[in-house]
């Protein structure tokens, strides 16, 4: 089977997942298993470095000093199997792509809410060595991780201008000024560059860094540096245990805050805890890959803003950073793009989401607050402190 028949089998379950009839049976298994008021920590999560925050607490013991207790974090393949243990109950706390949360939310009512950011940017547009610029993109397919992602919308404003149309072609080459969207799964996306399935991907780390460290490919531009400290996934949590288990979720919360903190002054660490040589073996990717990541060289910078990768060097933005707290503002400019974005599927509810409202009900940011005030508030992140920010989008 080809890779893109697995990609498009994948977001047929995906889809499925958002319906009532397709997530009913899975939502009477979660009734089952939601009477289990003292349930562990349960972590799903896709082995990017999207979820290290979930991934830290656990290994440094983080939940367990909050008094809780803590499975061993389920590692899943695709979005799809993450959604499905989600919903089932299999596990209680993931990490999800902010724009697929509000799908979730809206498009499915689904009785789940954002608590957190995971990290900020972390993500990059990884094109063949013989691509220099978005506008030689043209005519050629680039892979995205889902129609519901941070990566789909700031690829589709970089094309938008330098004058490029996206397209979702299931056959045929796209025209000279279109540029063909497909759905692929992360690790997938690599080997696919490798062999000229695609001209690109943008996608989270490490994978941008894989390709790199294997000269299959070059880093065009890093979404960070598209829109400024821009969150990529999300801490997802069931409503039930926000309304019934609030000191449980605080707990929750609180040590993925602390994980944060201890990432942010341990990158070298971190890289090392989340590698394949670790005993956890939370990832299959090497320490080398993960400290390009999490601790790059200054060199590496130096090369970026030659290259063009980083147009925006005032910004000083991490390659991938940490901080928990969900601005508003990022998740009403969100919806606002989402609206002016390229997504295959019934989107219509996004036509009468207000960008305000949709802040509002989507996240619950009680327990974050709480637990960033307890860590020494905004500026143990080297943030103002405040809770509101401007977003600032420079393609």
């Amino acid at each position: 089977m080809s890779i893109d028949a697995v990609s498009r089998r994948e977001i047929m379950k995906l889809a499925a997942l958002f319906t009532a009839s397709g997530a009913l049976p899975l939502l009477r298994s979660y009734e089952a298993r939601a009477q289990e008021t003292d349930a562990p920590v349960r972590i799903g999560y896709l082995p990017i470095t999207d979820a290290t925050p979930l991934l830290v607490a656990h290994g440094r013991g983080y939940f367990e000093a909050e008094g809780l207790s803590a499975e061993k974090p389920v590692m899943l393949r695709s979005w799809a199997q993450v959604l499905e243990a989600f919903i089932s109950g299999q596990v209680n706390v993931v990490h999800l792509l902010s724009p697929m949360t509000v799908w979730a939310r809206f498009g499915s009512k689904a009785a789940a809410k954002v608590v957190a950011w995971n990290h900020t940017c972390g993500s990059g547009l990884s094109v063949g060595p013989q691509i220099n610029s978005v506008k030689e993109l043209g005519g050629k397919t680039v892979a995205i991780p889902f129609w519901y992602s941070i990566h789909n919308v700031v690829l589709q404003i970089l094309l938008r201008e330098n004058g490029l149309t996206a397209v979702s072609k299931r056959t045929g080459d796209p025209a000279a000024k279109e540029v063909n969207l497909i759905v692929m799964a992360p690790a997938d996306m690599v080997p696919a560059l490798a062999t000229g399935q695609i001209a690109g991907y943008i996608v989270a780390e490490p994978f941008n860094a894989t390709a790199e460290t294997l000269g299959i490919g070059k880093i065009l531009r890093f979404t960070g540096d598209v829109w400024k400290d821009h969150a990529c996934c999300v801490v997802f949590m069931h409503e039930r245990d926000l309304q019934q288990r609030p000191e449980w979720s605080q707990k929750v919360i609180s040590a993925m805050v602390k994980a944060q903190l201890w990432t942010r002054e341990n990158r070298l660490e971190t890289a090392s805890l989340l590698s394949k040589e670790n005993v956890n073996r939370y990832t299959p990717h090497t320490v080398a890959v993960l400290e390009k990541v999490l601790a790059p060289p200054e060199a590496d910078h130096a090369a970026y803003l030659k290259s063009g990768a980083i147009r925006n060097a005032s910004w000083r933005e991490r390659r991938i950073d940490f901080q928990p707290y969900p601005y508003p503002s990022y998740t009403e400019e969100l919806v606002r793009r989402l609206k002016d974005t390229l997504i295959e599927g019934n989107g219509t509810f996004l036509d009468a989401l207000d960008p305000a409202t949709a802040a509002r009900e989507l996240v619950d940011d009680r327990f974050v607050k709480a637990a960033v005030t307890a860590a020494g508030g905004m500026a143990a992140f080297g943030l103002p402190e405040s809770f509101t920010r401007t977003e600032v989008i420079v393609a």
